[in-house]
Protein backbone atom coordinates (compact mmCIF):
# COMPACT_ATOMS: atom_id res chain seq x y z
CA UNK A 1 0.00 0.00 0.00
CA UNK A 2 2.10 2.91 -1.22
CA UNK A 3 1.13 6.29 0.10
CA UNK A 4 -1.30 8.50 -1.58
CA UNK A 5 -4.68 9.81 -0.65
CA UNK A 6 -8.22 8.54 -0.24
CA UNK A 7 -11.49 9.55 1.39
CA UNK A 8 -12.98 8.42 4.69
CA UNK A 9 -16.42 7.28 3.57
CA UNK A 10 -19.38 9.66 3.47
CA UNK A 11 -20.20 12.37 0.94
CA UNK A 12 -22.99 14.96 0.75
CA UNK A 13 -25.97 14.47 -1.60
CA UNK A 14 -27.92 11.40 -2.62
CA UNK A 15 -26.89 10.53 -6.18
CA UNK A 16 -24.88 7.29 -6.28
CA UNK A 17 -23.56 7.80 -9.84
CA UNK A 18 -22.45 11.36 -9.11
CA UNK A 19 -20.65 10.14 -5.93
CA UNK A 20 -18.90 7.27 -7.74
CA UNK A 21 -17.85 9.62 -10.54
CA UNK A 22 -16.42 12.17 -8.06
CA UNK A 23 -14.54 9.55 -6.03
CA UNK A 24 -13.00 7.74 -9.00
CA UNK A 25 -12.15 11.08 -10.63
CA UNK A 26 -10.50 12.47 -7.48
CA UNK A 27 -8.71 9.35 -6.23
CA UNK A 28 -7.56 7.63 -9.39
CA UNK A 29 -5.14 5.43 -7.42
CA UNK A 30 -7.19 4.74 -4.27
CA UNK A 31 -10.96 5.16 -4.79
CA UNK A 32 -13.52 4.06 -2.19
CA UNK A 33 -17.18 3.06 -2.03
CA UNK A 34 -18.93 6.28 -1.01
CA UNK A 35 -21.73 6.42 1.59
CA UNK A 36 -24.57 8.94 1.14
CA UNK A 37 -26.38 9.32 4.49
CA UNK A 38 -28.51 12.26 3.24
CA UNK A 39 -30.80 9.67 1.60
CA UNK A 40 -32.14 8.78 5.06
CA UNK A 41 -32.14 5.87 7.55
CA UNK A 42 -30.41 2.86 6.04
CA UNK A 43 -27.98 5.03 4.08
CA UNK A 44 -26.31 6.24 7.32
CA UNK A 45 -23.20 4.33 8.35
CA UNK A 46 -24.98 2.40 11.13
CA UNK A 47 -27.97 1.50 8.96
CA UNK A 48 -25.79 0.45 6.05
CA UNK A 49 -23.73 -1.89 8.25
CA UNK A 50 -26.85 -3.34 9.91
CA UNK A 51 -28.01 -4.18 6.38
CA UNK A 52 -24.92 -6.39 5.99
CA UNK A 53 -25.75 -8.57 9.03
CA UNK A 54 -26.56 -12.25 8.50
CA UNK A 55 -29.58 -13.63 10.44
CA UNK A 56 -29.83 -10.45 12.55
CA UNK A 57 -32.15 -7.57 11.73
CA UNK A 58 -32.86 -4.04 12.87
CA UNK A 59 -35.42 -1.30 12.31
CA UNK A 60 -35.59 2.43 13.01
CA UNK A 61 -37.28 3.73 16.16
CA UNK A 62 -37.47 7.44 17.12
CA UNK A 63 -34.48 6.79 19.42
CA UNK A 64 -32.38 5.08 16.73
CA UNK A 65 -31.79 1.56 15.45
CA UNK A 66 -33.32 -1.38 17.36
CA UNK A 67 -33.02 -5.15 17.02
CA UNK A 68 -35.90 -6.83 15.11
CA UNK A 69 -37.03 -10.44 14.85
CA UNK A 70 -37.36 -10.34 11.07
CA UNK A 71 -36.20 -8.21 8.14
CA UNK A 72 -38.36 -5.13 7.62
CA UNK A 73 -38.57 -2.10 5.38
CA UNK A 74 -35.47 -0.44 6.89
CA UNK A 75 -33.15 -3.45 6.33
CA UNK A 76 -34.44 -3.86 2.76
CA UNK A 77 -33.89 -0.17 2.02
CA UNK A 78 -30.34 -0.38 3.38
CA UNK A 79 -29.50 -3.35 1.12
CA UNK A 80 -31.10 -1.71 -1.88
CA UNK A 81 -29.04 1.48 -1.47
CA UNK A 82 -25.83 -0.50 -1.01
CA UNK A 83 -26.63 -2.35 -4.25
CA UNK A 84 -27.19 0.99 -6.03
CA UNK A 85 -23.84 2.31 -4.74
CA UNK A 86 -22.01 -0.85 -5.83
CA UNK A 87 -23.62 -0.71 -9.31
CA UNK A 88 -22.42 2.90 -9.69
CA UNK A 89 -18.89 2.15 -8.48
CA UNK A 90 -18.70 -0.89 -10.77
CA UNK A 91 -19.68 1.32 -13.74
CA UNK A 92 -16.88 3.83 -13.04
CA UNK A 93 -14.17 1.24 -12.28
CA UNK A 94 -14.36 -0.84 -15.49
CA UNK A 95 -10.87 -2.25 -16.06
CA UNK A 96 -9.53 -0.67 -12.84
CA UNK A 97 -6.60 -2.34 -11.08
CA UNK A 98 -5.28 -1.10 -7.74
CA UNK A 99 -6.38 -0.24 -4.22
CA UNK A 100 -10.10 0.11 -3.52
CA UNK A 101 -11.51 0.82 -0.06
CA UNK A 102 -14.87 -0.27 1.33
CA UNK A 103 -16.13 0.80 4.76
CA UNK A 104 -18.37 -0.79 7.40
CA UNK A 105 -19.00 0.01 11.05
CA UNK A 106 -16.99 -2.15 13.45
CA UNK A 107 -18.62 -4.42 16.04
CA UNK A 108 -18.19 -2.13 19.07
CA UNK A 109 -19.55 1.07 17.55
CA UNK A 110 -22.41 -1.01 16.12
CA UNK A 111 -23.12 -2.52 19.56
CA UNK A 112 -23.08 0.97 21.12
CA UNK A 113 -25.56 2.28 18.53
CA UNK A 114 -27.98 -0.64 18.49
CA UNK A 115 -30.82 -1.04 21.01
CA UNK A 116 -32.21 -4.27 22.43
CA UNK A 117 -35.99 -4.80 22.37
CA UNK A 118 -36.35 -2.90 25.65
CA UNK A 119 -34.50 0.18 24.42
CA UNK A 120 -31.19 -0.32 26.26
CA UNK A 121 -27.91 -0.58 24.38
CA UNK A 122 -26.90 -3.97 23.04
CA UNK A 123 -23.46 -3.15 24.46
CA UNK A 124 -24.56 -4.25 27.95
CA UNK A 125 -25.34 -7.83 26.80
CA UNK A 126 -22.10 -9.79 26.31
CA UNK A 127 -23.83 -12.66 24.48
CA UNK A 128 -25.59 -10.28 22.10
CA UNK A 129 -22.26 -8.53 21.40
CA UNK A 130 -20.72 -11.88 20.46
CA UNK A 131 -23.65 -12.72 18.16
CA UNK A 132 -23.44 -9.28 16.55
CA UNK A 133 -19.69 -9.61 15.85
CA UNK A 134 -20.26 -13.08 14.35
CA UNK A 135 -23.14 -11.88 12.18
CA UNK A 136 -21.13 -8.85 11.00
CA UNK A 137 -18.13 -11.04 10.13
CA UNK A 138 -20.35 -13.32 8.04
CA UNK A 139 -21.99 -10.37 6.27
CA UNK A 140 -18.63 -8.73 5.56
CA UNK A 141 -17.33 -11.95 4.05
CA UNK A 142 -20.24 -11.96 1.57
CA UNK A 143 -19.93 -8.21 0.87
CA UNK A 144 -16.18 -8.42 0.16
CA UNK A 145 -16.74 -11.38 -2.18
CA UNK A 146 -19.39 -9.34 -4.04
CA UNK A 147 -17.01 -6.36 -4.38
CA UNK A 148 -14.24 -8.62 -5.73
CA UNK A 149 -16.65 -10.19 -8.23
CA UNK A 150 -17.76 -6.79 -9.50
CA UNK A 151 -14.29 -5.19 -9.64
CA UNK A 152 -11.92 -8.12 -10.21
CA UNK A 153 -8.81 -5.93 -10.56
CA UNK A 154 -9.30 -4.34 -7.13
CA UNK A 155 -6.95 -4.93 -4.23
CA UNK A 156 -9.65 -4.42 -1.59
CA UNK A 157 -8.86 -2.55 1.62
CA UNK A 158 -11.46 -3.03 4.37
CA UNK A 159 -12.04 -0.04 6.66
CA UNK A 160 -13.96 -0.57 9.89
CA UNK A 161 -15.37 2.60 11.45
CA UNK A 162 -15.00 2.50 15.24
CA UNK A 163 -15.59 6.07 16.52
CA UNK A 164 -17.13 4.69 19.76
CA UNK A 165 -14.27 2.28 20.51
CA UNK A 166 -12.48 4.51 23.02
CA UNK A 167 -15.78 5.20 24.84
CA UNK A 168 -16.46 1.42 25.00
CA UNK A 169 -13.02 0.77 26.51
CA UNK A 170 -13.31 3.62 29.05
CA UNK A 171 -16.94 3.11 30.08
CA UNK A 172 -18.16 6.36 28.53
CA UNK A 173 -21.03 5.09 26.35
CA UNK A 174 -24.24 6.73 27.63
CA UNK A 175 -27.54 4.95 28.24
CA UNK A 176 -30.64 5.90 26.22
CA UNK A 177 -31.74 8.29 28.99
CA UNK A 178 -28.28 9.86 29.02
CA UNK A 179 -28.22 9.72 32.83
CA UNK A 180 -25.75 6.88 33.19
CA UNK A 181 -22.95 5.17 31.29
CA UNK A 182 -22.41 1.50 30.54
CA UNK A 183 -19.59 -0.40 32.22
CA UNK A 184 -16.31 -0.51 30.31
CA UNK A 185 -15.90 -3.67 28.25
CA UNK A 186 -12.83 -5.77 29.08
CA UNK A 187 -9.95 -4.94 26.70
CA UNK A 188 -9.31 -8.59 25.85
CA UNK A 189 -12.95 -9.10 24.91
CA UNK A 190 -12.82 -5.99 22.71
CA UNK A 191 -9.60 -7.10 21.07
CA UNK A 192 -10.86 -10.67 20.53
CA UNK A 193 -14.03 -9.54 18.74
CA UNK A 194 -12.04 -7.16 16.53
CA UNK A 195 -9.55 -9.91 15.68
CA UNK A 196 -12.39 -12.24 14.62
CA UNK A 197 -13.96 -9.59 12.39
CA UNK A 198 -10.60 -8.54 10.86
CA UNK A 199 -9.91 -12.20 10.05
CA UNK A 200 -12.63 -12.30 7.35
CA UNK A 201 -10.38 -10.28 5.03
CA UNK A 202 -7.00 -11.48 3.86
CA UNK A 203 -5.97 -8.00 2.64
CA UNK A 204 -5.35 -4.72 4.45
CA UNK A 205 -7.70 -3.81 7.32
CA UNK A 206 -7.83 -0.18 8.45
CA UNK A 207 -9.70 1.04 11.53
CA UNK A 208 -11.09 4.58 11.41
CA UNK A 209 -11.94 6.74 14.42
CA UNK A 210 -12.28 10.51 14.48
CA UNK A 211 -12.50 10.46 18.31
CA UNK A 212 -9.57 11.39 20.60
CA UNK A 213 -7.36 8.71 22.24
CA UNK A 214 -7.45 6.12 19.47
CA UNK A 215 -6.14 2.82 20.95
CA UNK A 216 -3.36 2.27 18.40
CA UNK A 217 -1.61 -0.57 20.27
CA UNK A 218 -4.81 -2.57 20.81
CA UNK A 219 -5.79 -2.22 17.13
CA UNK A 220 -2.37 -3.40 16.01
CA UNK A 221 -2.53 -6.43 18.31
CA UNK A 222 -5.95 -7.28 16.88
CA UNK A 223 -4.43 -7.31 13.40
CA UNK A 224 -5.19 -3.90 11.87
CA UNK A 225 -2.65 -3.00 9.19
CA UNK A 226 -3.64 0.69 9.21
CA UNK A 227 -5.27 3.27 11.48
CA UNK A 228 -7.29 6.21 10.16
CA UNK A 229 -7.67 9.18 12.54
CA UNK A 230 -8.19 12.92 12.90
CA UNK A 231 -4.60 14.19 12.96
CA UNK A 232 -5.57 17.39 14.83
CA UNK A 233 -6.57 15.31 17.90
CA UNK A 234 -3.15 13.69 18.36
CA UNK A 235 -1.17 14.75 21.41
CA UNK A 236 2.57 14.37 22.02
CA UNK A 237 1.68 11.81 24.72
CA UNK A 238 0.88 9.46 21.83
CA UNK A 239 4.25 9.88 20.11
CA UNK A 240 5.75 6.63 21.41
CA UNK A 241 2.71 4.57 20.43
CA UNK A 242 2.68 6.10 16.97
CA UNK A 243 6.41 5.60 16.53
CA UNK A 244 6.05 1.90 17.47
CA UNK A 245 3.12 1.55 15.07
CA UNK A 246 5.04 3.05 12.13
CA UNK A 247 8.14 0.99 12.87
CA UNK A 248 5.92 -2.10 13.06
CA UNK A 249 4.64 -1.41 9.53
CA UNK A 250 1.26 0.13 10.41
CA UNK A 251 -0.04 2.59 7.80
CA UNK A 252 -1.25 5.95 9.13
CA UNK A 253 -4.32 7.32 7.36
CA UNK A 254 -3.77 10.87 8.54
CA UNK A 255 -6.91 13.03 8.52
CA UNK A 256 -5.27 16.41 7.96
CA UNK A 257 -7.96 18.36 6.09
CA UNK A 258 -11.19 19.53 7.84
CA UNK A 259 -14.28 17.44 7.01
CA UNK A 260 -16.65 20.43 6.98
CA UNK A 261 -16.36 23.67 4.99
CA UNK A 262 -13.25 25.61 6.05
CA UNK A 263 -10.56 27.60 4.24
CA UNK A 264 -8.00 25.23 2.71
CA UNK A 265 -4.31 26.05 3.20
CA UNK A 266 -1.78 25.21 0.51
CA UNK A 267 -1.33 21.42 0.12
CA UNK A 268 2.16 21.52 1.69
CA UNK A 269 0.76 23.36 4.73
CA UNK A 270 -1.85 20.64 5.25
CA UNK A 271 0.85 18.00 5.79
CA UNK A 272 3.26 20.20 7.77
CA UNK A 273 2.14 18.53 11.03
CA UNK A 274 2.94 15.09 9.62
CA UNK A 275 6.47 16.20 8.72
CA UNK A 276 6.91 17.65 12.24
CA UNK A 277 5.68 14.40 13.79
CA UNK A 278 8.28 12.46 11.74
CA UNK A 279 11.02 14.76 12.96
CA UNK A 280 9.91 14.42 16.60
CA UNK A 281 9.88 10.64 16.27
CA UNK A 282 13.30 10.63 14.62
CA UNK A 283 11.96 8.61 11.67
CA UNK A 284 13.67 8.73 8.26
CA UNK A 285 11.87 11.27 6.01
CA UNK A 286 12.09 8.78 3.14
CA UNK A 287 9.63 6.48 4.94
CA UNK A 288 6.91 9.15 5.03
CA UNK A 289 5.41 8.45 1.61
CA UNK A 290 5.29 4.69 2.30
CA UNK A 291 3.73 5.06 5.75
CA UNK A 292 1.15 7.85 5.36
CA UNK A 293 -2.08 8.07 3.38
CA UNK A 294 -3.62 11.56 3.36
CA UNK A 295 -7.38 11.83 4.05
CA UNK A 296 -9.97 14.33 5.27
CA UNK A 297 -10.27 14.32 9.09
CA UNK A 298 -13.66 12.56 8.96
CA UNK A 299 -16.48 11.76 6.53
CA UNK A 300 -17.69 14.61 4.32
CA UNK A 301 -21.46 14.16 4.73
CA UNK A 302 -21.73 17.52 6.54
CA UNK A 303 -19.80 19.44 3.87
CA UNK A 304 -21.16 21.32 0.87
CA UNK A 305 -20.82 19.40 -2.44
CA UNK A 306 -18.31 21.99 -3.76
CA UNK A 307 -16.16 21.73 -0.61
CA UNK A 308 -16.31 17.91 -0.68
CA UNK A 309 -14.97 17.92 -4.25
CA UNK A 310 -12.28 20.50 -3.40
CA UNK A 311 -11.13 18.60 -0.31
CA UNK A 312 -10.64 15.35 -2.17
CA UNK A 313 -8.52 17.04 -4.86
CA UNK A 314 -6.63 18.86 -2.07
CA UNK A 315 -5.80 15.55 -0.31
CA UNK A 316 -4.26 14.20 -3.52
CA UNK A 317 -2.08 17.32 -3.91
CA UNK A 318 -1.08 17.20 -0.22
CA UNK A 319 -0.01 13.56 -0.59
CA UNK A 320 2.08 14.50 -3.61
CA UNK A 321 3.72 17.29 -1.63
CA UNK A 322 4.59 14.77 1.11
CA UNK A 323 6.11 12.36 -1.40
CA UNK A 324 8.06 15.08 -3.25
CA UNK A 325 9.30 17.01 -0.18
CA UNK A 326 9.36 14.65 2.81
CA UNK A 327 11.73 16.97 4.71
Amino acid sequence: MSAGATGVGSLPGGDAREAAKTVTGSFEEFPYLAELPARGPGADMIGRSLGLLVDMYAHVEPSGWRISDRPGRDSKRSRSWLGEDLDALEEFTQGYTGKLKVQAVGPWTLASALELHGGESLLQDAGACRDLAGSLAEGLREHLADVRRRIPGADVVLQLDEPSLTAVLLGRVRSASGYRTYRAVDRQVVEGALRDVFAVHDGDVVVHSCAPEVPFALLRRAGATGVSFDFSLLTEREDDTIGEAVEGGTKLFAGVVPGTDAPLSDPGGSVMGVRKLWRRLGLAPGTLAESVVVTPSCGLAGASPAYARAVQAHCVRAARSLADNPE
